[in-house]
């Protein structure tokens, strides 16, 4: 069981990447997540774009992907996620939760191939997987809140 509570209203996802970030959205009230969009992080991150999605949802939080090597220790990469956390909630004043990530890529492969091979998504969509990781780490965090079913 996560160590916050759940807030009403919307919480942000970010897959962090050096070159892409992926961007989900969840709502607390259906603990279910949909991913939005993928923004640049090349020399900085896409403040531009991050700032639309922020004005454009207003989230109580924001949950960062931390991802950990295999035994769950942090790496370079988790330090860069939560240099970006610390940099989300200076802008916004929203707080930041990290959320073990591991192996979420490799879910969000899985789920697109299967959504290509029912053909609901075009090989030009492929860009949208940073995305889909938001969105599995998203629901993931999510449904750790649901009392566990019978």
């Amino acid at each position: 069981m996560p160590d916050s509570i759940i807030p009403h209203g919307y919480v942000l996802s970010f897959d962090f990447g050096l070159r892409r970030i992926g961007v989900a959205v969840g709502q607390s009230t259906t603990c279910t997540a949909s991913s939005l969009e993928t923004v640049a992080n090349r020399d900085a991150p896409d403040w531009q774009a991050i700032d639309r999605l922020v004005h454009d949802w207003k989230p109580q939080l924001f949950v960062i992907g931390l991802p950990l090597n295999l035994a769950g220790e942090e790496t370079d990469m988790s330090r860069a996620a939560r240099d970006f956390g610390r940099a989300l909630e200076a802008r916004y004043s929203r707080e930041c939760v990290y959320v073990d990530e591991r192996l979420s890529s490799h879910a969000a492969q899985g789920r697109f191939t299967e959504l290509r091979a029912s053909g609901n998504l075009k090989r030009k969509h492929a860009s949208n997987l940073d995305a889909m990781a938001a969105q599995i780490v998203l629901e993931n965090w999510l449904q750790s809140f649901s009392p566990a079913q019978d």
